[in-house]
């Protein structure tokens, strides 16, 4: 990309955007929400779309209706639809304010493969992931399951971010 400095007589080449469509897998953990975010800044900076991404687990949606007798499969399905709506909505609205392109996508299945199929579809070239760890793991560093697939099933980088307190 060629550009003008105002007031100079010098043109300059810019470098291209080391990537151009970042996709954020969100599940509404507080380390999903930085990897938004950190996503956000990133497509900021480098003016280009981010893609946010939520992911209903099909076997959890099948663990709850059958412990529940009142809901099948595709009504909890739907519940975790909503659910996933709020936590995009959010995300949206951070990437609007930062004038950032963005879209919501809603998939229901195995998590890190329709993270990794998206990723290919759209041909993403940066997956931002929290590090999310299951519940009860407590072991600084570790990486949780989902994004510890995603990095063996995607087929472009994947940047694992840690959840702080205090950065936001």
């Amino acid at each position: 990309m060629t550009f003008w400095i105002s007031g100079t007589q010098k043109m300059y080449e810019r470098e291209a955007a080391p990537f151009h469509n970042l996709l954020a897998p969100t599940d509404g953990s507080a380390a999903s929400v930085d990897a938004g975010r950190l996503a956000i800044n990133i497509a900021a900076t480098h003016d280009i779309p981010v893609t946010f991404l939520y992911v209903v687990n099909r076997s959890t949606a099948e663990e709850i209706a059958s412990a529940s007798p009142r809901k099948d499969v595709a009504l909890v399905c739907d519940e975790l639809r909503s659910k996933a709506s709020h936590y995009l909505d959010y995300l949206s609205r951070l990437a609007k304010r930062a004038k950032v392109e963005c879209r919501q996508v809603i998939r229901v299945g195995d998590p890190q493969r329709e993270i990794a199929e998206l990723a290919r579809e759209e041909t993403v070239d940066l997956i931002v992931i929290g590090q999310t760890s299951a519940p009860g793991i407590t072991r600084p560093g570790r990486i949780g399951e989902v994004a510890g697939r995603v990095i063996e099933y995607a087929s472009c980088p994947v940047l694992i971010v840690k959840h702080s307190e205090e950065r936001y």
